[in-house]
């Protein structure tokens, strides 16, 4: 017999030993995966788990899961094997561990469509490098000297255009007023103006594309929206080289660094590509996130008429204060007085969930309290799970402000205690805590100390938020306002 023939008698024996001892092996070191149900094949459990929802719920499909399963289990979703964790240990884990067992990991429909540079998809050193710009442009500083003013400016631009006893959409004025403010903040726009408002025309092309299904067909919203950010990148870009223009033919060496699209160019080694994906991902996260939270805290507040009280006693006495010292702007003092405004932010967050939960996927075999996370699996921590769970907040149904303040009577804009950290995270948490969380919760107390001063508001409809699974007011929130001055 041949080497060849013997080699070739024995290996059936050989691929049967190693079967064998690999079924032993497995039987020895089971993976031990949640319980849950994987749906159809391919589509697993997505449609299902997308289906809109009021938006103070987790919707009839997580709670049937957590009740059958428990608040960690297994499904199959957006094209993958996912663990969903509704569990707050487990969320702050996978948050914690950025970089070391888990990953960003998004649809790579939003990766298309925000560009491979935008920071809601970055990894690793990149993301770090962009982040630390975003975070450098919107430090303590330049909030107090740059931004905080500028906030108040187009905040009073939106509501001294409210008619009395008029009737509109409170999303779209907010909506109006977070693009005003991050078009004016990261290139200099002004509001009204044609280019401005063009812009902002085919900024909303772009973002029902972003959260309409990813569908790259003639005539759907993802194909026109692909279509708006080609123009919106090419406007920037014009913008862009005005800039690196207007610098050579002065023959000065000194950008401008007033906004963001001077202080990157002037402060970054990015590419002309990285800095147009770092300019639109800003302006989405900027606006988007931040109008929708105002308009849920208008649509909380009317129907808290104590909580309405007592904003105005505070904004009262910060207004009435100003005016003995014949200031007119507000400043960072005048910020840090608001206590019982950032109860209200924080209130609204917690029950509105703008962000319900997080695309994450394990780069390492996990193993969490018993369960198995094997690596390359897709991990979806829900914070609004958390933060509507009654385990952690009592009476999470109801909006009250009152449970963020504490018996010290220090700001609740100060640091939480251990246990509010492990549950309240709004803005993420980790490595990838959201860069403009300051500004966000800086746009909202502005905004409602210039309302409560002026306004009196309620529903001219019935609406509410829904999660799609982005958060909208499916009628876009009307309310019909009364103007009053309290000073």
């Amino acid at each position: 017999m041949s080497d060849l023939e013997f080699l070739l008698f024995l290996l059936p024996s050989v691929l049967a030993l190693f079967l064998f001892f690999n079924v032993i092996r497995r039987k020895k070191n089971p993976i031990h995966l949640p319980p849950g149900n994987m749906g159809w094949p391919f589509i697993g459990e997505t449609i299902g788990y997308l289906k809109p929802y009021s938006a103070t719920t987790i919707g009839e499909f997580m709670e049937q899961h957590i009740a059958r399963y428990g608040k960690i289990y297994k499904s199959h979703l957006f094209g993958e094997p996912t663990i969903v964790s509704a569990d707050a240990g487990l969320n702050k884990f996978i948050l914690q561990n950025e970089g070391k067992l888990f990953e960003c990991s998004y649809p790579r429909s939003i990766g298309g469509i925000l560009g491979k540079w935008s920071m809601l998809v970055l990894v690793g050193d990149m993301h770090r490098d962009m982040r630390i710009i975003s975070l450098n442009f919107l430090s303590n500083a330049r909030l107090k000297t740059h931004l905080l003013p500028e906030v108040e400016k187009q905040t009073l631009l939106v509501l001294s255009s409210w008619k009395e006893n008029s009737t509109f959409c409170a999303q779209d004025e907010a909506k109006k007023f977070t693009f005003n403010l991050m078009a004016r903040h990261i290139m200099s726009l002004d509001p009204g103006k044609p280019e401005t408002e063009q812009l902002k025309k085919e900024y909303i092309t772009f973002m029902k594309g972003v959260v309409s299904p990813p569908l790259n067909l003639p005539g759907t919203a993802y194909r026109r929206a692909l279509k708006s950010r080609s123009t919106i990148l090419k406007f920037i870009e014009r913008k862009m080289d005005d800039r690196i223009r207007k610098v050579g033919d002065q023959g000065s060496e000194k950008l401008e660094d007033d906004d963001l699209l001077g202080w990157v160019l002037k402060h970054s080694n990015l590419s002309k590509e990285q800095i147009l994906d770092l300019v639109l991902s800003l302006l989405f996260a900027g606006h988007e996130t931040s109008s929708v939270s105002i308009a849920l805290a208008i649509y909380f507040l009317q129907g808290c008429p104590t909580a309405v009280h007592q904003l105005q006693e505070e904004h009262v006495e910060i207004a009435r204060a100003k005016k003995e010292l014949g200031e007119r702007e507000l400043n960072w003092d005048d910020y840090k007085k608001m206590e019982f405004t950032q109860c209200v932010i924080n209130e609204t967050l917690r029950y509105g969930n703008v962000v319900r939960f997080l695309h994450r996927k394990a780069i390492k075999d996990v193993q969490y309290e018993g369960y198995d996370i094997p690596s390359g699996w897709k991990v979806l921590p829900v914070v609004a799970a958390v933060h509507l769970d009654p385990s952690h907040f009592d009476g999470p149904q109801h909006f009250h402000p009152w449970r963020w303040q504490n018996t010290s009577g220090s700001s609740p804009s100060s640091s939480f205690g251990t246990t509010m950290s492990n549950t309240f995270m709004p803005f993420g948490g980790g490595p990838r805590l959201c860069a403009g969380s300051e500004l966000a919760k800086l746009e909202m107390a502005i905004f409602i100390h210039h309302l409560v001063l002026n306004f009196q508001w309620d529903l001219a409809d019935t609406d509410e938020a829904f999660a799609f699974p982005f958060v909208d007011f499916p009628k876009g929130l009307p309310i019909r306002i009364r103007r009053h001055s309290l000073i």
